[in-house]
């Protein structure tokens, strides 16, 4: 990833939504600034708000982790803008990593997947 890799940006106004649960997952997300709220849709139609995240926090890694598809849907909650991560970048940078962060980050996807699972339906 040279100088010459441009960063892409995406806005969404309130209640855009950033990602579907179900859809398949080719890009993580960094807010730069804006509030993002990720819910999990249930088996009777409801939502249940799993966080609310803000400024520079990650999220959507799980379904390039773990080549999943997503398990939670990511709505803005305000006027929001992301760095677009895309899953030539996030696997770039995962790779230089020791196998055992590597390893762990799977196991640790696998886990957050399965609690969520449970929780959720």
């Amino acid at each position: 990833m040279g100088r010459d890799t441009l960063i892409e940006r995406k806005v969404f106004p309130v209640g855009d939504v950033i990602f579907k649960q179900g859809s398949t997952g080719r890009t993580a997300y960094i807010v730069q600034n804006g509030r993002v709220e990720i819910v999990r849709e249930l088996d009777d139609g409801t939502e249940k708000v799993l966080a609310t995240i803000g400024t520079g926090a990650m999220f959507g890694e799980m379904a390039v982790i773990d080549d999943s598809p997503r398990s939670a849907t990511a709505r803005a909650l305000e006027p929001t803008t992301v760095i677009v991560v895309t899953e030539q970048m996030f696997l770039h940078k995962l790779q230089k990593a020791d196998p055992f962060i590597r390893g762990l980050m799977h196991i640790m996807a696998d886990t957050i997947r399965t609690m969520s699972n449970k929780s959720g339906n």
